[in-house]
């Protein structure tokens, strides 16, 4: 008997106005100190609603999504569907929430409707086999949510994958799941790249700090170590990559695991101590715990996948029927492969620099310029009117 996979959905908030719309590298004066404070997945997204789709597997599943605005139509104060859906697939470890700023900022270029979904064992998912991450598995699981939201005759859908997902978003592609696919894009992976880079990779993951003392303190480690190089979006996103578990202080490995973060300044003698008055009285009302975040995705054990996922990604690509853009952090990482499909004109690409591996993350205005431009030169979509191009 099939089970259900059940799928909890954000709708796409109209960014808001002189608000969350730039890359924004703030700006501080002499002394300021840099707000790492998170922000909430309300500032950008509409609604969380929770949606069944049928499992043929027989296994329930909980996935998160981001899906559509109904986009109001101007001057008739009408609510209705309008214009392709731009289906966002996040990176290994990240989350739907990685789409954020580049989702309000595309919403202002083009008339289009969002769907960021958290894929298969990350981000809000609750997952019966969290291990099969499979590039066959998670890509039947896209094809389900479209099914779900959209029945048989879905909307023209663009997909647009980041890393692992733009390879989630290849195999997607190429195995039809997505019958009314427009085009596909795909951010910052290559073949050749991705596959040099798994040597290397268990050793990065090693690197990074297993917990931190706060949300805050997991938002601060993401920029200063320059994982994400834009503080908007680290504050909004980095909540989908790390969870809190609570932790007596006296549990041994704590607090050598949480000084693997961000070294901070020490306070002077008089702010310590008050300090230390008003952590003894929250402790008093508090059972003396202490929240500490940890990875969502434990990234290291999925490493028998990797290779599925990369191997033969760019032959897959460039077989791919519909339009296609290839939007990368370097020239570098071109291969072989693509660089002579490129050459052919199979696809279009697109170099972005001064940008690190989260592309979307560290400049989502070049992004969705780029986006913007090749879906309407395509004819998939139209600027909004009023916008300045």
């Amino acid at each position: 008997m099939e089970k259900q996979l059940h799928l909890n959905l954000l709708a796409s908030r109209p960014p808001m106005a002189g608000g969350f719309q730039s890359s924004s590298k703030m700006k501080m004066g002499p002394g300021r100190k840099r707000d790492f404070s998170p922000l909430p997945w309300s500032q950008y997204f509409e609604t969380m609603e929770d949606i069944e789709v049928e499992n043929e597997n027989g296994k329930d599943i909980s996935l998160t999504a981001a899906p559509v605005r109904q986009e109001e139509i101007p001057h008739e104060g009408l609510i209705g569907s309008h214009g392709p859906v731009l289906l966002l697939l996040h990176g290994g470890g990240h989350s739907a929430l990685s789409w954020a700023v580049f989702t309000a900022v595309i919403y202002n270029r083009i008339n289009c409707r969002v769907v960021a979904m958290d894929l298969r064992a990350h981000g809000d998912t609750k997952v019966k086999n969290p291990e099969d991450l499979s590039a066959d598995t998670m890509a039947k699981d896209i094809g389900k949510v479209v099914e779900a939201l959209y029945g048989e005759n879905p909307p023209p859908i663009m997909i647009i994958g980041h890393s692992m997902g733009g390879a989630i978003a290849v195999h997607t592609a190429a195995a039809n799941h997505i019958p009314s696919l427009l085009g596909l894009c795909v951010i910052d992976v290559v073949e050749g790249t991705a596959m040099d880079a798994l040597n290397s990779m268990q050793n990065f993951l090693r690197s990074r700090p297993k917990t931190f003392k706060s949300l805050e303190n997991a938002i601060e480690w993401s920029v200063k170590s320059g994982q994400i190089r834009n503080i908007e979006s680290a504050r909004v996103s980095m909540g989908g990559q790390v969870k809190k578990c609570e932790e007596s202080t006296s549990s041994p490995g704590v607090s050598n695991s949480i000084g693997e973060g961000i070294i901070e300044e020490e306070e002077d003698e008089e702010a310590e101590e008050e300090s230390n008055k008003k952590r003894m009285k929250e402790d008093d009302q508090e059972i003396k715990k202490e929240s500490i975040f940890t990875w969502r995705v434990e990234l290291s054990k999925t490493e028998k996948y990797w290779e599925g996922w990369f191997r033969g990604l760019s032959a897959l690509f460039l077989t791919c029927s519909v339009p296609k853009l290839l939007l990368l952090a370097g020239v570098d990482r071109l291969d072989k492969d693509l660089t002579i499909g490129q050459m052919q004109g199979k696809f279009q690409m697109q170099v972005l620099p001064q940008c690190g591996h989260a592309v979307h993350e560290d400049a989502p205005e070049k992004v969705a310029d780029a986006l913007a431009t090749f879906m309407v030169r395509h004819k998939f979509t139209e600027f909004k009117e009023g916008y300045l191009w």
